[in-house]
Order: structure tokens, then C-alpha cells, then sequence
């Protein structure tokens, strides 16, 4: 996001300067994402903008159809909902309910959305009811829809209902045998193929000379990550399970730093795109090759992300 909401803008300005197709936000314990997104429709003319991603509990179907309909046209045509269940921890201590059943909720709150932007009334739901249509007022009928997953089965069901994924920690390996096998059989489920399918998968990138103190920097923040069901499932069928079990030691000895030393060289090492910029270059291009269409470059505190952005420019 940026220190500031003007650094925030101006990054999505350079980033737009330099070529890049689309811009995400996160939705943390920060600015509104949504919001936000409307400030950086303003400052940009083409680059896609999107959240990467907010998570369905934390407003209701109609709401998020709402302000997503209301910023794609503001930005003439350019906004991507990227959506996720989140973790229980967040919803329930943040948004004051539960996830029950997530993959059918998932699928609820997407076929409200649908119906919602093509001005058809929506189906009726376990989790979600809503007899609300736009009145007056024609939103885009086809504004994309990207899930979250990082589990085969809601990956599958990204295939089948969602335009996009959206990946956070998942290395190239991973996204090459497990995310596109079973996104191509969501698809395949839904009577579609791989084609226009957009799978975003956000890379940790840094040009620096010091790229021990850039993993440093990068296990700090990973700690949270490590601790929660869904990441911890995916890190261990990433092939990094002895290193999810070093970590549970260091947690349950009480012992930070040792939980911090638990996240190996080698996991970073297939996760991120830090070094030189030809490295940077070369760390986006695994994700390329593995099969993610929007290799997504994330920032590593501490580094100098304008200098990173522009190495792995398009142009």
C-alpha cells in the first residue's frame, strides 16, 4: 500500500509508467482496499486495478457489488474483484462471524455477484439472501471475478465460476503441479478451457546486494503466514514440511527467533525474485514459465521497490 496514501498513488502512477498491466491492493488491518482503489482510478488511465483480495465476510454480496460496480465505472471499464475467504482468526475477531463451509459460501457470494451485475435476480443462498437488483443503473455486466485459493479444491472451484486466482506464497513448483492441474479441471467442470483465465500469483521482488538481510526481513514477516491452517497446508505441499515442523517446535518452545531461523533459505529462494536485477528478472520469469499468467511484484520492506519495479518492467 505505501507509508502514505500519496506514496500508495504515486507507485500505481510509476507502475502504470513503466508497463505494467494491472495494479492489486491488499485488504489488511490498513486502508480500506476499495476505497483506496477509487484514488487510484483517478491517478491512472489504463492499468487494471483490482483487490488482491478482500475477503467476503467483510461486507455482504450487495455491498461489494455496489462499490465494485461504482469504481469499474469510474475507471472506465478497469476494476477486477479479486475475493478470498480470509482465515477464521480475522473473520471472527475482525468481522464478528465464522466460516462455515467456505467453498460453498464462496460460491453463494460469486453467484450473487453475477446476478447483481447482469440485473438478474439472485439465487437464493445458505449463507447469503439477498432480493436485491440495481435500479436505474446498468453495471458492467461481465466485471471480473478473481477467487483466492490455495487449497485443490477451492483452486477446482476457481476454475469453474471465477475469471482469475489469486496466489500468495505459492513457489513456480507449486504453481505448476498443483495450481493449473486443478484449475484446468474447474475449468473443464464449468465447459470452459484455460483460455482468458487469469492466474495471479504475487512475487516478493527485490533489487538489492544484500540479499541475506532482504530474507531476514522477509521471515519477519512471514510469521504470521506460517501460523495459519491454509498457508500451513499449502507450505507443506509445497515439499517444505520440515521446515512447517521446525517452525512448530520454535512456536511451541516459545522461542521466536528459532521459528523465524525455521524458514529456510530454500523456501525463500523458490518464492522470491531478490538479487540483481537480472535476477529479479529471471525469479519473475519461473512464475511465468510455471504457467502464471500475471506474475505480480510485491514489495520487500526495507528495499527500494521503485528500483525494483523498474527492472522487471515490461517495457
Amino acid at each position: 500500500m505505501g507509508k502514505s496514501l500519496d506514496q500508495a498513488i504515486e507507485r500505481v502512477r510509476k507502475a502504470e509508467e513503466l508497463g505494467y498491466d494491472s495494479a492489486y491492493i491488499t485488504h489488511i488491518a490498513a486502508r480500506d482496499s476499495l476505497t483506496t482503489l477509487m484514488a487510484y482510478a483517478g491517478a491512472t488511465k489504463r492499468v487494471k486495478i483490482g483487490t488482491g483480495v478482500v475477503p467476503i465476510y467483510s461486507r455482504t454480496p450487495v455491498a461489494m457489488a455496489q462499490t465494485a460496480a461504482t469504481i469499474d465505472e469510474y475507471s472506465s471499464g478497469r476494476m477486477v474483484l479479486g475475493l478470498g475467504v480470509s482465515h477464521r482468526v480475522t473473520v471472527e475477531n475482525w468481522y464478528g462471524t465464522k466460516i462455515e463451509r467456505p467453498l460453498k459460501a464462496m460460491r453463494e457470494y460469486v453467484a450473487i455477484l453475477r446476478a447483481c451485475f447482469a440485473g438478474e435476480d439472485p439465487p437464493a443462498g445458505e449463507f447469503f439472501q439477498t432480493a436485491f437488483r440495481f435500479m436505474g443503473y446498468e453495471p458492467r455486466p461481465d466485471l471480473p471475478i478473481y477467487v483466492s485459493a490455495l487449497q485443490p479444491k477451492m483452486l477446482q472451484l476457481a476454475g469453474e465460476i471465477a475469471d482469475g486466482v489469486m496466489l500468495w506464497l505459492c513457489n513456480p513448483d507449486y504453481i505448476r503441479d498443483v495450481v493449473i492441474p486443478q484449475v484446468k479441471a474447474g475449468r473443464e467442470k464449468a465447459g470452459k478451457t484455460l483460455d482468458d483465465f487469469d492466474v495471479v500469483a504475487a512475487v516478493p521482488s527485490a533489487v538489492t546486494d544484500d540479499r541475506d538481510a532482504a530474507y531476514d526481513v522477509m521471515r519477519t514477516d512471514l510469521i504470521t503466514y506460517w501460523s495459519l491452517p491454509f498457508y500451513r497446508a499449502m507450505i507443506e505441499g509445497s515439499g517444505f514440511g520440515d521446515d512447517i515442523g521446525a517452525f512448530d517446535a520454535g512456536m511451541e518452545a516459545g522461542d521466536v527467533d528459532r521459528a523465524r531461523a525455521a524458514i529456510s533459505d530454500g523456501f525463500l529462494e523458490s518464492l522470491t525474485a531478490i538479487g540483481t536485477a537480472d535476477e529479479v528478472r529471471a525469479g519473475v520469469a519461473r512464475y511465468a514459465e510455471a504457467g502464471a499468467t500475471s506474475p505480480c511484484i510485491g514489495s520487500v520492506p526495507r528495499t527500494d521497490f521503485a528500483e525494483t519495479l523498474a527492472a522487471a518492467s515490461p517495457k
